[in-house]
């Protein structure tokens, strides 16, 4: 059988005591944990469902084509929010 490789974004931000994890090429594809490293294990394994159903229905695999950019922007405050 041939193995095909996907990678995907994914977004990992603290939500209350836990942490939520999201793949945005993947609509709906969410997951939390307890810790960074949880999240992101239970990011690969919703991943992984959420592409195995998708070829067990013979709909069309996402593919992530975006990419990531950070910026530091300065913006000068106004006396009221020094």
């Amino acid at each position: 059988m041939k193995m095909k490789t996907y990678t995907y974004r994914v977004i990992i931000e603290p939500d209350g005591k836990l942490f939520h994890g999201y793949a945005p090429a993947l609509p709906g594809c969410h997951t939390s944990g307890k810790t960074i490293a949880q999240t992101q294990e239970h990011l690969k394994e919703a991943i992984a469902l959420y592409v195995e159903s998708l070829i067990d229905d013979k709909l069309p695999i996402p593919e992530d084509k975006s990419f990531e950019s950070f910026h530091t922007i300065s913006l000068p405050l106004m006396q009221e929010y020094a």
